[in-house]
């Protein structure tokens, strides 16, 4: 068990004491233990709150929450996000008729197949922790649809969520009468966002894009600094079949003259991210060169890192997030915001180091192996294609020593869910497979017979219900006088993760 944090105690040193003061306290204890808690505990004190409400709940005021589903209503009927029109014309129509609001600040455009919402959170801290006022637009949303607008690190107020629609809905419909198809929810929701910075005013905005980059709704920004997380195979009936042919679309956010960040890639996908690159004279940095995790480290609640950024290095760095695909996250993170103060191509110069710890102690990612539960310990991860389920069962094993895992996965019908299914069943001790209460939801028999041929037929139990699948898996994670070393990881979607937070009284 941990020791309590300086402040709770009596004989709390001064949050400014020392790492190696603190790491000497605590010698007495395992030598490496006692560094990794220490260093913990240190960056803990310097960090403030961590970010606002991450998932908020329903409005409390029966009125306001009324209003909230009367416009949730109106934007379901709209192409949900699965169904798309390739192009930006009804997007840059409606930007037309709102008198371009996307342009009256900067931004950071993030696109990527698997890490871009942590990213876009991490980014968000860190610009926050240099006193400049954000949004951050991101999809899709755990549990409520403001989410997916942010100011200043906390979602939207549902009032004025409510308040930007009923504000852009006249265009929105002047729009719609003069395109072929009408603007769909995820363009509408985009120039809400874009409306909404607009009138905040922000000093810049972080835009993740929903599905690849060239034709995506958020791409009528022209941003300096263009971030590319990690590249994989997901909705390849619509960006492609390879990395390479995926990377083409997502290279769309690349524009002139702009700086841009590329996490590791597979090789043909680096290929054609530094092409476009080129074409367009922007600046590239990539990580493992210009920049990248140097050191990591496990630690109480999170990991301890050095990130070498374009500026230099940063030591002890305190992320409360757990696997090592988070690391490469916030590499990526310091080093976007590094490029937008100009760091690397115009100054050789550092960040202030304790703005930069105490950002990444305030970062927050639901749904992200956040753990939602105790005894035994429940986790979500939104993990939906096999190159997440990959680093969610890495982060997983490093971070918990689980004697018993069980897996709960409910997927969307349109993913690769073999290939998820094989990523986890290394470590799933038995899985339950479930469905949520949408209808892209993967049909339950569909995925249990999936399940069978990955797992054999013992290790596989089947509970339509969300609610039968928790208490299932929980029940099976108590067996054989294993309580206190038994786990549940609930994953497969957003949308199964956001359900269960719901359901687990976390909503």
């Amino acid at each position: 068990m941990s020791e309590p944090r300086p402040s709770d105690r009596h004989d709390a040193p001064d949050p400014d004491d020392t790492f190696e003061e603190i790491v000497d306290e605590a010698t007495q204890r395992d030598p490496d233990l006692a560094v990794i808690e220490a260093g913990s505990r240190t960056l803990r004190a310097h960090s403030g709150q961590p970010q606002g409400e991450a998932v908020p709940a329903r409005p409390a005021d029966p009125e306001t929450d009324k209003a909230l589903r009367a416009v949730e209503q109106e934007l379901a009927g709209r192409w949900g996000e699965t169904k798309l029109e390739p192009s930006v014309t009804r997007i840059a129509a409606l930007m037309d008729v709102l008198g371009e609001p996307q342009r009256a600040y900067p931004s950071i455009h993030i696109t990527g197949t698997n890490g871009k919402t942590s990213t876009a959170r991490m980014i968000e801290a860190l610009l926050n922790a240099f006193e400049l006022r954000t949004g951050r637009y991101t999809s899709p949303h755990v549990q409520s649809i403001t989410e997916r607008i942010s100011l200043d690190g906390s979602p939207i107020a549902p009032e004025r969520f409510i308040e930007t629609y009923e504000d852009i809905k006249p265009y929105v419909e002047m729009v719609d009468a003069q395109q072929p198809y009408r603007l769909s929810f995820f363009e509408v929701l985009t120039g809400m966002a874009y409306a909404a910075f607009a009138d905040a005013p922000v000093d810049v905005a972080v835009v993740e894009v929903g599905m690849g980059g060239t034709w995506d709704a958020t791409n009528v920004i022209d941003s300096t600094v263009a971030v590319v997380t990690p590249i994989s195979l997901d909705h390849t009936d619509r960006l492609g079949t390879t990395p390479a042919e995926i990377a083409g679309e997502k290279s769309g956010v690349i524009k002139q003259g702009a700086t841009v960040i590329l996490a590791q890639q597979p090789v043909d996908a680096a290929q054609v991210m530094l092409k476009k690159a080129v074409e367009v004279d922007a600046t590239v940095a990539r990580e493992g060169m210009e920049f990248g995790v140097t050191s990591r480290e496990i630690a109480v609640g999170g990991q301890l890192l050095t990130l070498r950024g374009l500026g230099g290095e940063y030591e002890d760095i305190f992320l409360p997030l757990y696997g090592a695909h988070q690391a490469h996250n916030a590499a990526v993170a310091l080093s976007a915001v590094e490029a937008f103060f100009g760091i690397g191509a115009e100054q050789a110069r550092s960040l202030d180091i304790d703005a930069i710890r105490k950002a990444f102690a305030s970062v927050l990612s639901p749904g992200r192996l956040e753990v939602v539960r105790s005894s035994p310990t429940v986790v979500l991860d939104a993990a939906h294609n096999p190159a997440g389920a990959k680093a969610a069962a890495d982060g997983i094993s490093e971070a918990f020593s689980f004697s018993r895992l069980i897996g709960v996965v409910g997927t969307s019908g349109d993913k690769d869910v073999r290939g998820l299914l094989e990523a986890f069943e290394p470590i799933f001790a038995e899985i339950v497979v479930t469905q949520n209460s949408t209808a892209r939801a993967m049909d339950v028999d569909e995925l249990a017979a999936i399940a069978v041929e990955v797992f054999g037929d013992e290790r596989v139990q089947v509970e339509p219900r969300l609610d039968d699948a928790l208490e299932a898996a929980i029940t099976l994670a108590e067996e054989e006088d294993e309580y206190a070393g038994a786990g549940v990881l609930v994953t497969g979607s957003v949308i199964t993760v956001g359900e269960a937070r719901l359901l687990l009284g976390r909503g």
